[in-house]
Parts: structure tokens; C-alpha cells; sequence
């Protein structure tokens, strides 16, 4: 189990942070420890993951390592991401059992959201 992935981010660019994590993603943001604060970044967590943006003074967005995030809601994300101008890309054919697409966030960090096609059975007895 992964506790939180990490990406990286200019330096100052917080509160674009939150409008496309909160505002389009519609994650939480974190509150980052005192000490952790200081350095800049954001953190955000919600639907079971936890994303923390850290600041690099010498940033180049991630183009091809990405985060894998498992995501309750495939359309209706995408259709969040492509009112908002980001790029979806859907790849459903390469990776049997699973409905995914790739995106980017606002500083060009390559993201891809993934939902099972068959679902695991609910371990709840019914009844």
C-alpha cells in the first residue's frame, strides 16, 4: 500500500495548485505540517489517494512518469478535464480489465486516471 505519490511543481504556484486539484479534480487539500509548509507545495487527498505537490526550484513537468490513480467516475472526470481545456486521451485497449485515459495538470505533469471494467464483487453478505 502506497501512502502518497509525490509530483513536482514550480515554486509560488499554490493557488493554481488549488484550482485544478480542488476546483477541477475536486480533491481535499491537506494542511502540510509547520515545518513541511515552509517549503511551499500543496497537498491533496480524496477517492482513497493522497497527492503531494512539491516545490522544485528547477521544475520540468513529469512527461512520462505519472501517477496511476484509481478514479470512482472516468466520464464524468473527463468531462470536468475537457471543459476546463486539459487534454484527455483515452487508451482503453492496452490494458486489459481496465477503462482508462491519460491527462496533465496545469504545469504539464502527465496523470493517469484508471477504474476496473469489472468491478470486484461487493465482500458484503447480501441479506
Amino acid at each position: 500500500m502506497i501512502h502518497h505519490v509525490q509530483i513536482a511543481c514550480p515554486r509560488g504556484s499554490e493557488p493554481a495548485l488549488r484550482e485544478f486539484y480542488v476546483g477541477v479534480l475536486g480533491l481535499t487539500e491537506k494542511p502540510k505540517p509547520p515545518a513541511l509548509a515552509a517549503r511551499g507545495g500543496a497537498w491533496f487527498t480524496g477517492h482513497g489517494i493522497e497527492l503531494h505537490l512539491g516545490v522544485e526550484d528547477a521544475f520540468r513537468p513529469a512527461r512520462k512518469a505519472h501517477p496511476g490513480l484509481l478514479w470512482p467516475d472516468l466520464d464524468g472526470l473527463a468531462a470536468r478535464l475537457t471543459a476546463a481545456g486539459y487534454p484527455v486521451t483515452w487508451n482503453n485497449d492496452e490494458l486489459p480489465g481496465m477503462r482508462r485515459f491519460h491527462s496533465e495538470d496545469l504545469h504539464g505533469n502527465r496523470l493517469e486516471f484508471l477504474t476496473p471494467t469489472d468491478p470486484a464483487p461487493d465482500p458484503t453478505p447480501a441479506g
